[in-house]
């Protein structure tokens, strides 16, 4: 017989929470309990007083993207919102959290045709081939672009075809996969299902399910019911998105017309924010681009080019990029990379242009080529060969100058051909001047650099050659000096730009702000100019395509309009953003965003209504979708993809522009309706009570577009009163101090988490990991202290009303239990204004973990008499209650099951103080800790002083007595020094005048007392920290009778035989007086010592 006793799973505290968790989401399921409903129009038809009767609170997510599971950065993000949905619930109100799922736009069906395919490479096992085959079909699936000068087909429209395509950059690095269905593999599907991921639509289908399933294992409180998919396969939502475009267009909001806009070749469309691997953000620059026509080529370019009969008759320019057109009438030169590769590429029948090849790309979608998106290159040639070339510098005074070499050309930034302006550039001034001290050394005629700087621009801080002055001011003596160059640059462009006056050509005397529009104009009307754009920085689409900025007739929404703005900035000056950093960064996105491309040909989506050969794009159909959570439940009731129809019975096809307008916009019932008004009636008022939204919750990245776009539809399409009231951003979620990301396995789902640590201590952790738009951390140690401090409260709790008969009943007066009641208190109204200003971490701090604090004082003070049994089952539902939000299911197993409150403890109360919080009750709390604190200090430190044979004859160990010496008042000289310094305090400046002071103690004659100025200085860091009520030093609690209220506690806890509490009149020896004299009110005289027993 086998007697070995079995060993404890290390996870059994975890699992039995766990195992409760499961208990009480079954309760909660089978109670409906997250079900939501507005007051009926027989509860009240009065819509006027309805939240005054019946309040209310809605709160929101951004509806998360389908193409995967869950993380815990959208748990993080979701329990912001699901916290506050819980309180206010508490507080009465009847608290919605509704939560749909995105499948519009591109990244599903990106990755659909990425596995369609790899099936058609590696069929339908994805059996990969041997490591040399496998390169090969790698360049298969790659867009190799090599020495083809077609960057991807284009049709007769325009329109970019499909070509196959590497996966991204930034997607593969995110994976560590090269394939889509390696990636799918990561992230749990089975192998079975995969090839099922080639369809987009079986996504729609997939992922939302088990982001319900994730939803629900950790808690959450959302009105299922609401919950939908968007794109043109959920046909409610697609009537709904229809309505939105359509009223936008009629209130021209909507437009169309040419714009420069990020563009994917590969996906032949406009590449939005969401559409992007990289780059979010990151718009159209606009530069003017200059022609420097080619008057004789060097000798090397000369004998490269003498063979090509395509340059014959053409007219070849170097194209440069500038942001300063005004400043050409002082070219010098022109500079090229001598590493940098560029080629020669057909514009037009006449015209040839040199430059990068990723320039010529751009230009190739912006009109500058023969034929739209097709670059059409002659030759590559190094920048090396070109040095020496003469061409003309439009505007220029040198009817010819050379192409010189620069160190700091970026082939990534404009043209990678460069003007040269070294009156008014730093870093064409620096590299001029190395070209002619170096000329051999650069290989460099000196005849070429034989320019000297063109004074165009005056101003009053630098003169006529900024650039000059300011180099020398800053000592800078190379272009290899590029901090300094860019300290310098800056300066010289802005006192051009805001100060400068125009010295030269038809706009002498202008202020270059005047002039700078009119120059480029000129530049552009006599054809030595034209208008280039490209992306800000690098953009790449989810396709894996590096984009461009392409010239496209598109439809757009006129984002920046002055009216649509201006209602904008009213809305945000109303709207609560719980920080300044959040509200100064929607002005910021308000003050630069204009146009927005709002329709798309690929992907995902609702189609356009008055032009169905586009989709509207993923960021312009998700911006008042909130209002469609209010009628959501009584059109489709649940079924995502709305294929039957919900509790009314309306068919789609019903739901027409006159019935959305009718719902949400006062409209007039529509002539012909086959909708019953009474029904529309019942959608109108779940509208009508849940808006405005109370509050939205969103990660910081969504700022510049969503959230704005989010302010500007809602302004542009609902009343006044329905505008949002609140928005709360926060930053993204470390793992461990640590960036999450798949590829170094620092990775989590909410799935994961759930399973590890259970549902309230992931959601413990996700509170304590932090409230501020900075970036918050998920501990992982943290999370298990969390299943420590569950557990064992839980035990404790079940213990003690187990016991309950052994508690002390009766009065509940004495010190101890009015400490103890007045902490509960306190603790209360510090946990609801945290949770009242969204800040969960010291929700968490007063309502759990300094709430335990005051239950072990008070456990460890009545130890001999016992805790009270009505308080401490006080302090049991006050814990439970203030828990509630963050760790619901722990709390309603203690409030129901543990204590038997009736109902569930998400419709409980939020708990109110039962009484005024007593400060002199907490003042006295506070100073009996700092005794406790202060003894057992003393006594370490007597033991060390012991250790290093200093004369310490006290013994911790021995039989010892404890004397306190209460002092009345304070020294005189110190009374004399705290009212000079009070004299000589400024609030409002919050300083001191410490001459004066230094006079008044002079005068007082206690300078000279060695200890007046250490204690000074010591007071005005206290007033500078805790401000003027310093100067008040009066204590609020009688300190003698409070000592010996707690003697018997000192006495037991610190272990004394015999605690004396003394006035300091009663010190007798020298020993005690000199304890006694360094007594002060609060601060008494602590004398320790052995005592004979024999």
């Amino acid at each position: 017989m086998d007697t070995t006793k079995e060993e404890p799973k290390k996870t059994a505290k975890r699992d039995a929470l766990q195992s409760i968790e499961r208990r009480i989401q079954e309760l909660w399921e089978n109670e409906r309990a997250f079900e939501i409903n507005a007051p009926t129009i027989e509860e009240e038809p009065n819509d006027s007083i309805i939240h005054e009767k019946y309040p209310k609170h809605m709160s929101t997510f951004p509806y998360p993207y389908m193409n995967g599971r869950l993380h815990l950065g959208h748990f993080f993000t979701i329990t912001k919102a699901e916290f506050a949905t819980g309180y206010e619930r508490m507080k009465g109100k009847r608290a919605l959290f509704p939560m749909g799922f995105h499948c519009t736009g591109m990244p599903i069906k990106a990755c659909a045709d990425k596995l369609t395919r790899e099936l058609e490479q590696f069929g339908p096992n994805f059996e990969l081939p041997s490591n040399s085959e496998l390169e090969d079909e790698i360049k298969d699936l790659s867009l190799n672009e090599g020495t083809n000068t077609k960057l991807g087909s284009v049709d007769s429209s325009g329109v970019a075809t499909k070509a196959f395509q590497k996966k991204g950059k930034v997607a593969a690095k995110s994976t560590g996969q090269k394939f889509q269905f390696q990636i799918m593999r990561s992230s749990g599907v089975p192998d079975n299902e995969i090839a099922k991921f080639a369809d987009a639509n079986y996504w729609l289908y997939y992922f939302p399910p088990l982001a319900i399933k994730d939803c629900k294992a950790i808690g959450a409180k959302i009105d299922w019911r609401r919950s939908f998919i968007t794109t043109d396969v959920n046909p409610y939502y697609d009537s709904f998105v229809r309505w939105q475009m359509n009223k936008l267009k009629v209130l021209n909001k909507v437009k169309f017309g040419e714009r420069y806009t990020i563009y994917s070749p590969l996906d032949g469309q406009p590449c939005m924010d969401h559409d992007r691997q990289s780059g979010e953000g990151v718009g159209p620059q606009e530069y003017t681009g200059i022609k420097l026509k080619v008057l004789e080529w060097s000798k090397e370019a000369q004998s490269t080019f003498e063979s090509l009969k395509e340059l014959e008759g053409k007219n070849v320019f170097f194209v440069a990029a500038t942001l300063r057109p005004e400043t050409m009438y002082g070219q010098t030169n022109c500079f090229v990379g001598v590493d940098i590769n560029y080629g020669l590429f057909k514009i037009n029948e006449n015209d040839i242009f040199l430059c990068t090849r990723r320039a010529a790309r751009n230009m190739a979608f912006q009109g500058y080529s023969k034929e739209r998106g097709i670059v059409d290159q002659i030759i590559e040639v190094k920048g090396s060969v070109l040095i020496g070339t003469k061409v003309s510098a439009p505007l220029s005074k040198y009817e010819q100058v050379y192409v010189l070499p620069m160190e700091n050309v970026l082939a990534t930034k404009g043209t990678g051909v460069v003007t040269s302006v070294p009156s008014d550039s730093p870093d064409d001034y620096a590299t001029l001047q190395d070209l002619k001290k170096k000329a051999a050394y650069y290989k460099v005629d000196p005849s070429w650099v034989a320019f000297e700087p063109i004074p165009i621009i005056d101003t009053p801080t630098y003169g006529n050659l900024a650039a000059q002055t300011v180099c020398q001011q800053k000592k800078i003596n190379s272009q290899k000096d590029r901090l300094l160059l860019a300290e310098a640059k800056e300066l010289v462009y802005k006192e051009g730009f805001y100060n400068g006056t125009i010295l030269v050509g038809d706009h002498k005397g202008k202020p270059v702000q005047e002039a700078k529009p009119l120059i480029k104009e000129l530049l552009i009307s006599t054809r030595q100019g034209f208008v280039y754009n490209e992306p800000e920085s690098l953009v790449m689409s989810r396709s894996g395509d590096e984009c461009v900025v392409a010239l496209c007739d598109q439809w757009y929404l006129d984002y920046g309009e002055d009216e649509w703005k201006k209602q904008a900035e009213k809305c945000l000056s109303r709207l609560n953003t719980f920080g300044l950093e959040t509200r100064h960064q929607f002005e910021k996105t308000l003050a630069w965003l204009n146009q927005w491309a709002c329709a798309r040909s690929y992907g995902l989506g609702s189609r356009l209504p008055w032009d169905p050969q586009y989709l509207v794009e993923s960021l312009s159909d998700s911006t008042i979708y909130m209002a469609y959570y209010t009628v959501a439940h009584l059109l489709h009731g649940g079924i995502l993809d709305g294929s039957k129809p919900g509790p009314l019975g309306i068919q789609a096809s019903e739901m027409t522009d006159q019935v959305w307008e009718f719902i949400f916009s006062d409209g007039a019932y529509p002539e012909n309706c086959s909708v019953p008004k009474e029904k529309l009636e019942k959608m109108k008022r779940e509208f009508n009570y849940f808006y405005p939204l109370d509050l939205r919750v969103s990660g910081k990245d969504l700022i510049p577009n969503h959230l704005t776009f989010f302010i500007y539809n809602h302004v542009a399409l609902f009343p006044e009163n329905h505008w949002p009231l609140a928005v709360r951003s926060n930053g993204h979620l470390q793992l461990n101090r640590e960036k999450m990301s798949k590829s170094t396995g620092n990775f989590m789902t909410g799935s994961d988490a759930v399973q590890k640590y259970g549902a309230d201590a992931t959601r413990i952790t996700l509170a304590d990991a932090g409230d501020a738009i900075e970036d918050a951390n998920f501990e992982e140690a943290t999370a298990n202290a969390a299943i420590l401090r569950l557990f064992t409260l839980k035990e404790w709790i079940e213990e003690q009303v187990k016991n309950s008969s052994s508690l002390r009943v009766g009065s509940k007066d004495n010190f101890h239990d009015r400490v103890f009641e007045n902490e509960i208190n306190k603790l209360i109204q510090q946990t609801t204004k945290a949770y009242d200003e969204s800040l969960y971490r010291d929700a968490l701090k007063y309502g759990f973990y300094e709430l335990q604090s005051a239950r072990d004082w008070y456990r460890e003070v009545t130890l001999q008499e016992g805790m009270h049994k009505d308080l401490l089952f006080r302090w049991i539902n006050v814990q439970a209650l203030l828990l509630s939000p963050i760790a619901p299911h722990w709390s309603e197993y203690i409030w129901r099951e543990v204590m038997s409150n009736d109902g569930l403890i998400i419709d409980a109360k939020f708990p109110e103080p039962s009484g005024q919080v007593d400060k002199e009750l907490i003042e006295a709390t506070v100073y009996v800790r700092k005794i406790v604190k202060t003894i057992r200090d003393l006594e370490i430190s007597s033991q060390k002083k012991k250790k290093k044979g200093k004369s310490e004859d006290f013994n911790p160990e021995k039989p010892k007595e404890l004397k306190i010496y209460v002092a009345t008042r304070f020294p005189e000289w110190q009374d004399i020094a705290v009212e000079a310094m009070k004299q000589c305090y400024d609030e409002q400046s919050k300083t001191f005048d410490d001459v004066k002071i230094r006079q008044i103690l002079s005068e007082r004659e206690i300078l000279k007392n060695k200890k007046t100025m250490p204690f000074v200085q010591e007071f005005k860091k206290k007033v500078n920290e805790f401000g003027a009520v310093s100067f008040d030093r009066s204590l609020l609690f009688n300190e003698y009778s409070t000592l010996h209220t707690v003697s018997s506690f000192l006495k037991r806890s610190l272990g004394y035989e015999k605690v004396l509490i003394l006035r300091t009149v009663y010190a007798i020896s020298e020993e005690e007086k000199r304890v006694a004299e360094v007594a002060v009110p609060g601060e008494p005289g602590i004398l320790f010592r052995n005592i004979n027993t024999s």
